[in-house]
């Protein structure tokens, strides 16, 4: 149904002041408030006639005004190595993705935050395409609550849980929607909720130095920084937005950040692009550049997209260069490259889907045409 209010995304109050605005007796709203958000983020109730231990002519009154409306689901796939993708869709038709990765022990869920992207990194498939919106935060939140169904993983606090860490680093700029991805991962965070402890949240972006400490201080993730070169010269190309915030102002931003020590290192990725930013000149150059810096850098071998204008690096260079992080005492694990057969690695995340899907409806066209041609 249409004209439902949906309460996905809502914090704890505004769920409250939704249900007075329905009729619900102000002095029975934070009973029914809570009672809503256990069965919405705990249980993963996706209507009101399941949640049982209400009345029924309450739930009754609950379906009649509002929906529990999740991400529509287009497509899944899933990869030879576990990998599974999800293309979405939201309100308005727009489409987006997102991929949960298992692993022993763990389970990491590549959250969108944007319909496309602002940044137009040079060697990330989603930045070939323009920005459409920023995502809900029932959107937001709504990736999360369609892995758990596929993953059969509630109640959200019961042990042994499949998907254990999050991610803010599918398609778009996480700092650009800032108060929707908070409004988000502050759901995913909540103890009485999704119950994902903020270290198991890592929010990723490209260098939006001002919001970096903003951040620190009203999420509390981990954070990671989409780095690719040690040098101004290489970035402004790789990673426009340097050309707005140098890496200098970016590495002064996250020497700041809220809480950084040993034991909560910041994330640096570097996908490696041969011939651009792999040499081992440029491994000392980002070992120096971090100095002092508590943190962890993922080399992140390129994974290939059609059209693009990068070659991954060699794995002899790869693994030079890691063996310079390293006698620097930093930890930089080679990430190993997951979903590639479905579009589903670092970097290539959505348009992918679209021009499959263009592609796929050609050939049944083509297959038609065919059929319909004499002997």
């Amino acid at each position: 149904m249409t004209g439902l209010k949906n309460l996905l995304g809502l914090s704890s109050d505004a769920l409250k002041s939704a249900l007075i605005e329905s009729g619900v007796e102000p002095k029975a709203a934070p009973m029914r408030a809570r009672q809503l958000w256990n069965w919405i983020y705990v249980h993963g109730a996706r209507d009101f006639a399941s949640m049982t231990s209400l009345a029924k002519d309450f739930r009754g009154r609950m379906a009649e005004t509002f929906s529990l409306a999740r991400p529509e689901i287009v497509t899944e796939q899933i990869s030879r190595d576990g990998t599974r993708k999800w293309l979405l869709r939201g309100a308005g038709g727009v489409e987006f993705e997102t991929v949960f990765i298992p692993e022993p022990g763990r389970g990491t869920l590549c959250v969108s935050s944007q319909v496309g992207c602002t940044l137009n990194c040079r060697f990330c498939h989603t930045g070939t395409q323009k920005l459409v919106r920023n995502l809900t935060p029932a959107e937001i939140v709504g990736q999360v609550m369609i892995a758990r169904d596929a993953l059969n993983d509630w109640p959200s606090t019961a042990p042994g849980r499949r998907l254990t860490n999050v991610v803010m680093m599918g398609m778009g700029e996480p700092l650009y929607n800032f108060d929707n991805v908070k409004a988000a991962l502050a759901i995913v965070a909540d103890g009485d909720g999704l119950a994902l402890s903020r270290r198991r949240i890592t929010l990723s972006t490209a260098g939006v130095v001002p919001m970096i400490r903003r951040a620190g201080d009203e999420i509390g993730s981990a954070l990671a920084i989409s780095l690719h070169a040690a040098r101004d010269e290489v970035r402004d190309v790789i990673v426009p937005l340097n050309r707005k915030y140098p890496i200098a102002e970016l590495l002064a931003a996250c020497r700041e950040y809220p809480g950084v020590s040993n034991a909560r290192r910041i994330t640096f990725e570097y996908v490696m692009l041969k011939g651009v930013n792999d040499s081992l000149a440029d491994a000392r150059a980002l070992v120096k550049l971090i100095r002092g810096i508590p943190a962890k850098i993922n080399l992140i071998p390129f994974n290939p997209w059609p059209g693009a204008p990068y070659e991954c690096s060699d794995w002899a260079q790869i693994e030079k260069f890691a063996e310079i992080v390293n006698r620097a005492g930093y930890a930089s694990p080679v990430r190993t490259p997951r979903g590639r057969d479905i579009m589903a690695a670092c970097g290539q995340l959505k348009s992918a889907s679209r021009k499959e899907r263009a592609s796929a409806r050609h050939a049944e066209l083509r297959s038609a045409e065919l059929a319909r041609m004499p002997g």
